[in-house]
């Protein structure tokens, strides 16, 4: 019987890559560890080298949400800090 095809999600994807490249270890040995098919495994390293030499890195899942939440909390910053130079002139007129 065929085995049914799996879908790995890009996170996942970029995590095995990472594996690989920061470990040093081969492709086929990492494959066969996580049960990924070896040419698989080194299509999503080749695909992850040719991003890197032409600069288009892509944003995984995890990086744009701590990117929303960053920009949310730099938002917040934003506008404390606007507030207290707004009530520092109110409070003290002669200094501003």
């Amino acid at each position: 019987m065929a085995r049914s095809r799996r879908d790995f999600t890009p996170d996942y994807k970029d995590e095995v890559v990472k594996l690989v490249i920061t470990t040093g270890r081969a492709v086929a040995t990492v494959a066969r560890e996580l049960g990924v098919n070896e040419a698989t495994l080194g299509r999503w390293v080749s695909a992850l080298k040719a991003r890197n030499e032409t600069g288009q890195t892509e944003v995984t899942g995890s990086e744009r949400a701590e990117l929303l939440r960053l920009r949310k909390e730099n938002a917040d910053l934003k506008m404390d800090r606007a507030f207290l130079n707004y009530s520092d002139v109110r409070i003290m007129p002669m200094f501003a």
